[in-house]
């Protein structure tokens, strides 16, 4: 894989605010900018052999060097030179690939051109659906119902194979077009001539490829194809369009043209991960491709001051052209948001704003790949403190502050109430629901605006959360992880995800597990022998103590040991037969595994007095042999064999239950939970939020917010405006929302029925319930409760010196007898008068 970039300017200081690879000294000796920006691009990634070029190009160039290239990509270029390379490219044989690219101001577009016949072997990236068979009519159709109603996610006109059908066997290894009846079932031809289903089989999808044609610049020019995602219409969504007529506003020509020369950084971080993402499809043939045309526009105008462009000579030039003016404070953690901030000028030096990152985790190798702040030599240093660095050589201008504390309830005394006030906007860079649901519970509490996002592939989303305005993250739920069962795992594997959590179970069990509790044993017990003649010879139970005494007289002291523990594994784990179990599909009968050498052993539970007998009398008790050191699973360490054990262990057990076995590197995906990456998405995604943290700054209305969800793969593009705030009315002239935090002022030496006397006191309703803590203490308020929970309400929420007061949640009585008790918002009862 080779890059030749080619640029034939000088860097100026109008660069410092959109290219994050040029410096102030390129601009000081008057460096070219491909000549900049090279070094940096090529320590990206040392498998890429990066090229540069500052030839001319332009209108009477020969064009024939260009054969050299797969792929051609166009960014601030005349109209007139793209049309013309365009057309080069499409005479050769195969096509050169075509992309074109650029930002004006608010606005940006995309134009692809593959050729006349591209073939995409993927059309969407999506993983290929297997879907167990509960039966098949004997008829024309045939109708397919899936097993116990799990939905199948297939559509009409797709193709699939079927395997491990008993009955109709004919079925087995053909492929048929389906024509989808419902969620659970779909029809696959006739099948009335065939024998009858009796039992089990598996569907397999197959993913067939298909032909996408394009047209050149030239028509297209003329007659588009646009797939346009306006961030200021919600109801014009994403969309294949023809014939796009334009409409010319002539205030909306006066504007862009004072704001055309200009970049937004996050517009063009979000332009050049889409447009790079367009460069994998042409370069693979993997994904959908855009047809042909992408349309992005920014309706800043309404969000900025529109502001007559007047260069100051810095910077921020080329960000001023767009918005007018440079925004300040906020914290946040990920390293594209932080190269978004870094050229927006966040929190500049001098200045009230700070930008404030942490992250408790070290870099990894697998982290390099979409994370550009980080190279190979800052593996193990901490992320926050090595991206704060790495901002700083982007834009020196910037306070940032970096720590290395995980946000969590264990660390509010750090990130506490005080520290939120301070913030203007928290943005998220969070990989799991639950860390999401506790920083958008501390935003809310802390009335503090929150942006969220993620991507998983080529899939993106962003959230805007707003005091006042939109309801919180909390508000809707995520569906629970689905969790494969115990019994699935131990007896019933189906498919090779079981077979994999088990390995990853037996690797746990093995080496983290076991040896944490042999240590705490031992740590308890001060020898064997003293364990052997005092404990267990005197009949005193020892809990855990066979496992222990087991894993002692087994512990390897040399290769050989080795060899045979793992022989008696193997016998354990992949041997023996379980029996006497009704198999049904699609439950799998495990058929044994024979060792391929003649010599067997076979593994004899002893009584754990005779382990230890035998561990004593071979001397091979010391100090030594009494501890261990327990292994922590680690995926992305090549050297260590965790994920070699892994794929191992599960594709025998893969082989015994005749499912088709994993290679390394999708075991490593599975077993290690790894979400599914890019650097295109990640890219795409930092710019949308950072566009949405530049409205959040201006102060703008609910109007202006947009969510975001992207498929880059498809492509899809869907804006929406976020869920508006509810608020719910107890009694006329008294409602709230989630936003709202009424106050109460106690004493110190708080019992329940103080708070149920402020809370009447104050708003006029008793309460009829009191919630406590993320533990939900429910205290139904009845007479004579008081007394009997009023020692459990005052340990639960006793006063301290980091704790000046406690939030409770109450629900109020409904209007009408009958209804619902109505839920109530929550109420901060400080413990004394002086804390407000």
């Amino acid at each position: 894989m080779a890059l030749t970039v080619h640029d034939t300017k000088k860097c100026e200081t109008w660069d410092l605010g959109t290219n994050f690879f040029i410096r102030e000294e390129d601009i000081l000796t008057q460096r070219s900018r491909v000549e900049a920006v090279y070094s940096h691009i090529a320590e990206l990634n040392p498998y890429v052999q990066v090229n540069i070029s500052a030839a001319s190009l332009d209108e009477n160039t020969d064009l024939s060097f260009l054969k050299q290239f797969q792929c051609v990509i166009l960014t601030d270029t005349r109209i007139s030179l793209q049309k013309k390379i365009n057309d080069f490219c499409r005479l050769q044989q195969p096509p050169i690939k075509f992309i074109s690219s650029d930002v004006y101001g608010i606005c940006a577009r995309i134009f692809c051109d593959f050729g006349d016949q591209f073939e995409v072997s993927d059309p969407n990236g999506e993983e290929v659906k297997e879907i167990f068979v509960q039966s098949i009519t004997k008829a024309n159709p045939g109708i397919v119902t899936c097993l116990e109603n799990r939905t199948h996610g297939l559509q009409s006109g797709q193709t699939v194979t079927f395997k491990e059908i008993n009955g109709m066997s004919e079925l087995n290894g053909n492929t048929h077009q389906i024509e989808v009846l419902s969620p659970y079932s779909f029809s696959i031809g006739d099948t009335s001539d065939l024998e009858d289903y009796t039992h089990g089989g598996i569907v397999c999808q197959i993913k067939t490829p298909k032909t996408v044609c394009f047209e050149s610049l030239e028509k297209q020019l003329s007659n588009p194809s646009c797939l346009i995602a306006d961030f200021s219409k919600p109801e014009v969504r994403s969309q294949n369009c023809m014939n796009v007529t334009l409409l010319v506003n002539e205030e909306l020509v006066r504007w862009l043209s004072r704001s055309a020369r200009g970049s937004l950084p996050p517009l063009a971080a979000a332009v050049g991960g889409i447009a790079s993402q367009e460069v994998l499809k042409a370069l693979t043939g993997k994904f959908s491709p855009l047809q042909q045309w992408l349309r992005l526009k920014l309706d800043i105008i309404i969000i900025f001051f529109f502001n007559i462009f007047v260069c100051r000579g810095d910077r921020y030039d080329a960000l001023r052209a767009c918005v007018g003016r440079s925004c300040v404070g906020c914290g946040a953690i990920g390293c594209e948001m932080l190269k978004n901030f870094a050229l927006l000028g966040v929190s500049l030096s001098g200045k009230s704003g700070e930008i404030i990152i942490t992250d408790p985790d070290l870099i990894e190798k697998s982290n390099l790949n979409r994370q550009f702040l980080f190279r190979p030599h800052h593996i193990q240093k901490p992320k926050s403190t090595t991206a704060a660095a790495a901002t700083l050589e982007i834009n020196p201008q910037v306070k940032i502050s970096a720590r290395l504390n995980k946000v969590c309830p264990a660390t509010e005394n750090i990130y506490s109430d005080e520290f939120y006030s301070k913030l203007d906007v928290v943005v998220t860079a969070l990989d799991n629901v639950e860390a999401r649901r506790y920083i958008d519970s501390r935003s809310v509490s802390n009335q503090r605006p929150l942006l969220d996002s993620g991507t998983m592939g080529t899939k993106g989303h962003t959230e805007v959360i707003v005091p006042n305005l939109t309801e919180s993250y909390n508000s809707h739920r995520d569906p629970p992880e689905e969790e494969i069962p115990f019994c699935t795992l131990k007896s019933f594997p189906a498919v090779i995800e079981h077979t994999i959590q088990w390995a990853r179970d037996k690797f746990e069990s093995l080496f983290t597990h076991k040896p944490s509790i042999y240590n705490k044993f031992w740590q308890t017990h001060s020898s064997a022998e003293q364990v052997l003649q005092v404990k267990m010879k005197s009949r005193e139970s020892l809990e855990g103590s066979f496992q222990v005494i087991k894993l002692l007289s087994r512990r390897p002291a040399q290769w050989e040991d080795c060899v045979l523990l793992a022989r008696f594994k193997f016998e354990k784990y992949f041997k023996r037969k379980v029996s006497s179990l009704f198999w049904q599909s699609p439950k799998r009968p495990p058929s044994p595994i024979e060792f391929e050498f003649k010599d067997e052993f076979s593994e004899e539970e002893r009584e754990a007095i005779n382990l230890l007998e035998r561990a004593i009398s071979n001397n091979i008790v010391s100090k030594e042999h009494l501890q261990t050191t327990p292994i922590l699973f680690e995926k992305d360490d090549d050297s260590n064999g965790h994920i070699d054990f892994i794929t191992a262990a599960s594709n025998l057990r893969a082989r015994m239950y005749s499912i088709e076995s994993a290679d390394r590197f999708r075991t490593k995906r599975i077993a290690g939970k790894i979400i599914p990456a890019i650097a295109t998405a990640t890219a795409a995604v930092s710019g949308l939020v950072a566009v949405e943290l530049l409205k959040i700054v201006a102060g703008y209305g609910f109007d202006s917010f947009r969510n975001c969800f992207f498929n880059l793969a498809l492509p899809i593009i869907v804006f929406t405006k976020p869920a508006e705030v509810r608020r719910t009315q107890i009694r006329e002239g008294i409602s709230f929302s989630i936003w709202d935090r009424w106050t109460i002022h106690g004493k110190e030496d708080f019992t329940l029925s103080d708070f149920i006397n402020a809370v009447q006191e104050k708003y006029g309703i008793e309460p009829t319930m009191v919630v406590y803590g993320v533990k939900m203490l429910y205290v139904p308020v009845m007479p004579g409760h008081n007394k009997r929970l009023k020692l459990a309400m005052q340990k639960l929420i006793k006063p301290s010196s980091e704790k000046k007061y406690v939030d409770l949640t109450v629900s109020f009585p409904p209007e009408s007898d009958g209804d619902e008790d109505l839920p109530g918002p929550p109420v901060r009862y400080h413990f004394s008068q002086e804390d407000n």
